[in-house]
């Protein structure tokens, strides 16, 4: 499958009920479950690629904005969630087109791309780095929390306009329902 073909590109107040429900439904079965409604609340309020072969939705990704701290210096930053293909389409090129087609819109609107994954072979074939500094998530009433368990897990994706960034310095996110990163 070529980079762009048959993906589609809309913004998460654009799908309409049916398309929600196979969205969900897709992440369902590819997360095999473990995908919360928190997990689905952090997927929405940006853009959304998806793939649909034989009249259904079988890939997903989403970027939402998201403030992150480097070393105290604030980026807007594409958060990448719910990445999803359905289980029985994996590794046919469906998941790295919608990652390919997400990472045009995050060098357009945003200072870098972010995510959090164990699949960090699939990212880095696709200009994604690993994140090796340490991970903190700011509470609403200032306080900083470090996030060890997270260490290892972070990933960006440069824009052409993106400063330069040391992927050792702290890394902070906001704090949120559900996982913080």
């Amino acid at each position: 499958m070529s980079a762009d073909a048959g993906v589609r590109l809309c913004r998460s107040n654009g799908f309409d009920a049916a398309d929600r429900t196979a969205i969900r439904a897709l992440l369902d079965a590819a997360f095999a479950g473990d995908f919360s409604d928190d997990d689905w609340a952090h997927a929405l309020g940006g853009t959304h690629a998806t793939v649909e072969a034989d009249g259904a939705i079988v890939a997903h990704a989403s970027v939402v904005p998201r403030l992150l701290e480097v070393d105290r210096f604030r980026l807007r930053v594409g958060y990448v969630e719910a990445v999803a293909v359905l289980p029985a389409r994996q590794g046919t090129g469906f998941g790295t087109a919608v990652m390919r087609a997400l990472a045009k819109v995050i060098a357009q609107e945003y200072a870098i791309g972010a995510l959090s994954s164990g699949e960090w072979h699939f990212y880095e074939r696709l200009g994604w780095e690993r994140w090796r500094g340490p991970t903190w998530v700011r509470h609403a009433d200032g306080r900083r929390e470090r996030t060890p368990d997270d260490d290892d897990s972070l990933m960006i994706l440069r824009t052409p306009s993106a400063r330069p960034l040391d992927l050792s310095a702290s890394l902070t996110c906001d704090a949120r329902q559900g996982d913080a990163w």
